[in-house]
């Protein structure tokens, strides 16, 4: 039994068990998003919640995972393809219901999810619905030149169907300037760009192609790349940090940074990344001062993950807004959305969800010799109610951990 103080605190929460009618018939949950946050949800409410109606909504026909993918990208040692799964076939195996469908808003007074296809009733709604980018912080506001853009340039951060295409490009790349921007933070996996950074640099210098990758940053350089992309590659790589991106031409194929206009070749493009799916419409969104608008996250609980507009609602994920004063959002990674998924799926069986959302994150961080950095990330709930945060990392040889990790987590929800 947790001592008073927690009690109080989880129980405003809605940590405490507090649903136990969810196990009647009839009653149902919609999740939106079928990825890791999505899919661990619907995976843990079938577990513990039989006699509910779990209903997965997403717009792609199949799971695509990113882990791995940045090896795999420019075939460093024997990287598989990136992780993919049926989402049919996932839910005939877990016991939940799967529409393919793009959500196009959301009824919170009718409780229903809406899509191009048809509406879907919910007592409980999971939003999982992960990033989208906002390209008109470039000054790209049209969708036809956003979808050319993003055709042609992506950097496939957003979207893991991009990343056969990307490869693709990188295949087809024989020099010249390789541009590389990273979104201002927050966004999704944070050292993920940086491990990209080096698996490019670094198979520019294999493959000897006279090309140089140019980084553009604006946030600080992560340290355990610095060495890496400042020293060793130094031929390969200019790196660019407290950069911004201001605007970019793909016709003439320029960008425009605070300081510099830069020629490319070819180009990763990331722009400024936001909450994605119908949140802004459905008012689940934070605030910005004096009510305008906010920076594009959600505003839910920081240990219920409940929206704070309304009490039937959980967003979960990378879609999740601030948490804390301390350091703002939890990583937006696969093994949080994952936590956050089932301690959501636990709080609406009706059991106590006693738990923080911890997070596990593998990236190489040096190459021949192979190096892993391993970054732990947990949480504690000070008695005040406010949530620390504290970060631990080590560095060794390279040993297949991230593959190891990745399968632990897709054993419990694929």
């Amino acid at each position: 039994m947790p001592d008073p103080v927690r009690r109080r605190l989880l129980l405003a929460a809605g940590l405490m068990p507090l649903i136990p009618a969810a196990r009647a018939a009839g009653r149902r949950v919609v999740v939106v998003g079928g990825g890791w946050g999505g899919l661990a949800a619907a995976a843990e409410l079938r577990r513990l919640a039989p006699g509910l109606d779990v209903l997965l909504i997403d717009r792609e026909p199949a799971f695509l995972s990113f882990a791995g993918s940045n090896r795999w990208l420019v075939d460093h040692g024997a990287a598989p393809a990136p992780r993919a799964a049926d989402y049919a076939t996932l839910a005939a195996r877990r016991g939940y219901r799967f529409v393919q469908a793009e959500v196009v808003g959301i009824d919170r007074a009718a409780r229903r999810v809406l899509t191009a296809g048809g509406e879907y009733p919910y007592d409980w709604l999971v939003l999982a619905p992960g990033i989208r980018e906002d390209w008109s912080a470039w000054q790209v506001d049209d969708p036809v030149a956003v979808d050319r853009l993003r055709t042609r340039f992506s950097g496939a951060f957003a979207r893991a169907a991009d990343l056969a295409g990307l490869k693709r490009r990188l295949q087809a790349f024989a020099g010249g300037n390789l541009v590389m921007t990273l979104p201002p933070m927050p966004y999704r996996c944070p050292p993920a760009p940086y491990e990209r950074a080096l698996l490019i640099a670094w198979w520019l210098k294999t493959r000897k192609i006279p090309g140089r990758l140019v980084v553009v940053d604006p946030n600080p350089l992560m340290p355990a790349f610095r060495g890496a992309l400042l020293e060793r590659f130094r031929d390969q790589v200019t790196y660019l940090d407290h950069a911004r991106v201001r605007a970019v031409d793909p016709e003439r194929r320029v960008l425009s940074t605070d300081v510099d206009d830069i020629d490319f070749a070819e180009a990763l493009l990331c722009p400024p990344q936001r909450a994605g799916g119908p949140l802004a419409a459905a008012g689940l969104l934070r605030p910005g001062p004096d009510g305008g608008p906010g920076e594009g996250w959600a505003a839910q609980g920081a240990l219920d993950f409940r929206s704070a507009a309304d009490p039937a609602v959980f967003v979960i994920g990378d879609a999740a807004g601030i948490v804390s004063p301390q350091f703002g959002h939890y990583p937006k990674t696969g093994h949080v959305a994952a936590r956050m998924g089932e301690l959501v799926a636990r709080q609406i069986a009706g059991q106590a969800a006693d738990g923080l959302p911890d997070s596990v994150c593998h990236l190489l961080s040096g190459v021949e010799p192979d190096e892993t950095t391993r970054i732990e990330v947990g949480y504690r709930l000070r008695a005040d109610g406010f949530l620390l945060q504290t970060v631990n990392q080590r560095r060794a040889p390279y040993a297949g951990e991230d593959a190891t990790w990745a399968a632990a987590h897709y054993a419990a929800f694929l």
